[in-house]
């Protein structure tokens, strides 16, 4: 019997049960080959520039590219993921990590490791990552929060292992023969995708389906425009491709929620901005450690211990926010660790010292499980789950831009000044502003739904408030109105 002949006859739904933990192994290691992936890219920085004679700035476009990529393919991800299931799609992005950095491994320019390990590469990271991410919101509801968290650790597990190898690969065989490695390491997720095999539920479509969904009403406007001959028929046709165009892009890029729901709108523009400077101390903390005169191991050591740490906080994040306390009041969760995560940044100013940069990485770690535990579980609390995929492309997209810039222009100040201390400066003003734009935003918007809620309370039933002015004086002091009562046990 076929999976969609089983749901037709309502066998028990797939979701948090059975296959559903395999997929969430799967994951996790997803997530650990390819977010996790970018974090070793520091350990290379130095002999890279030596190699290619290239400046911070120069240099630094290669990591940037590669995440900016990875996070900015989304809506094409998203197209492929509807057109051709979610395995497919993380098995493709497996063979194209493989094949970018086996090619970075004979590039004889940096601007080639841009097109290899920067767009290739990066790319391949995105389709299995996404894809992965995507899959997971079908395999879990009830679990969902614990599965984003745990999967997560993925990428703690990637921070922890990919910069002690790198740096072993490194002394003993040199960055050439490291990367030809690390591309036989990222076809591991091909393996990955084999196992997230399709599902099919009874109560709605999934991504997985052979066939791309079609727009309400695109048929019906076609058979109308094609019956009746009109004078006006090209303009017609161009109104219907206008339309067709204006549909394709609402489908996957979600500019349609963007517009309409101030809380995704709020959440999009805040990571956004959040990623101009998140990226920067794992871009620039060992090259900074090394600069100051840390030995090499030890520098590779500081991104070990970050991962390491959030192997065990990052689980411990989602179940708590997990907990009906914070239903619906996760994005302070993560606004808070966001301000945390850039306050931290001022430890590296204060000292360079290898215990100093400890304790700042020990703090960096706990703030970076909150981001990491909470971004897409936000992100599925201010959209719904239908629509899932095409916000999660047009928010990739949009934060790979300032992920494209920030380092780069950060390498460019850092050039011009020779002070590292600027890395973390830069890095601290957009977390601690992003941290309190969508704090208070959120803040300011949960109030105007309630007053909103209020003032429909109030039009729904005219007669209690009519009741309540009929009323003396005294009962109006010894008792307050209904509509109070209503507000406050909301």
């Amino acid at each position: 019997m076929s999976q969609g002949e089983a749901a037709g006859r309502g066998t028990a739904k797939p979701q948090d049960q059975g296959w559903a933990w395999m997929v969430l192994l799967a994951a996790v290691v997803l997530q650990g080959l390819t977010l996790g992936f970018p974090c070793c890219i520091g350990i290379f920085f130095t002999d890279l520039q030596h190699e290619f004679q290239a400046s911070n700035s120069e240099t630094s476009w290669f990591p940037s590219i590669m995440v900016a990529v990875l996070h900015g393919g989304g809506p094409l991800c998203s197209i492929l993921v509807k057109r051709f299931g979610c395995r497919f799609v993380v098995m493709l992005g497996g063979l194209l990590s493989g094949l970018g950095m086996v090619s970075s491994s004979f590039c004889k320019s940096i601007s080639q490791l841009y097109l290899t390990a920067g767009l290739i590469t990066g790319l391949g990271s995105c389709f299995s990552f996404q894809a992965g991410v995507t899959v997971l919101g079908y395999y879990f509801v009830r679990w969902r929060t614990l599965a984003n968290a745990v999967a997560s650790t993925g990428v703690s597990l990637g921070f922890t292992l990919w910069p002690l190898l790198s740096q072993y690969l490194l002394d003993e065989m040199g960055w050439r023969n490291t990367f030809l490695i690390f591309g036989g390491i990222l076809l591991n997720c091909c393996v990955c995708g084999a196992i997230m095999r399709p599902i099919q539920l009874a109560s709605g479509s999934l991504p997985q389906s052979a066939k791309p969904e079609e727009e309400p009403g695109s048929r019906a406007e076609e058979a109308q425009l094609s019956n009746g001959a009109s004078p006006h028929h090209s303009t017609l046709q161009q109104h219907t491709k206008r339309t067709k165009c204006f549909q394709v892009l609402q489908k996957y890029l979600a500019f349609d929620i963007f517009c309409q729901n101030k809380g995704y709108q709020i959440y999009t523009i805040g990571v956004t901005w959040m990623m101009m400077g998140f990226a920067l101390p794992h871009v620039y903390l060992v090259p900074y450690a090394i600069h100051n005169g840390v030995e090499e191991r030890k520098a590779a050591l500081l991104i070990s211990i970050i991962g390491f740490i959030n192997i065990f906080i990052r689980p411990f994040t989602g179940l708590l926010s997990g907990h009906r306390v914070f239903t619906g009041r996760r994005i302070y969760l993560f606004s808070l660790a966001a301000l945390l995560c850039g306050l931290s940044n001022f430890i590296c100013v204060i000292s360079a010292e290898f215990s100093v940069l400890i304790l700042y990485c020990v703090i960096l770690s706990i703030a970076m499980s909150g981001i990491g535990a909470l971004t897409f579980q936000v992100l599925m609390d201010v959209v719904e789950m239908d629509r899932f995929s095409s916000a999660l492309g047009l928010f990739t997209i949009l934060e790979s831009t300032t992920l494209l810039i920030g380092p780069p222009l950060t390498g460019l100040l850092v050039d011009i000044t020779s002070d590292f201390h600027y890395v973390f400066y830069t890095s601290s003003f957009f977390l601690i502003s992003a941290a309190l734009f969508m704090g208070l935003s959120f803040c300011a918007l949960e109030k105007k739904n309630k007053l909103r809620e209020a003032s429909k309370a109030h039009l729904d039933n005219p007669s209690r408030y009519q009741y309540s002015e009929m009323s003396t004086e005294s009962k109006a002091v010894s008792q307050p109105p209904p509509a109070v009562e209503y507000i406050t046990s909301i």
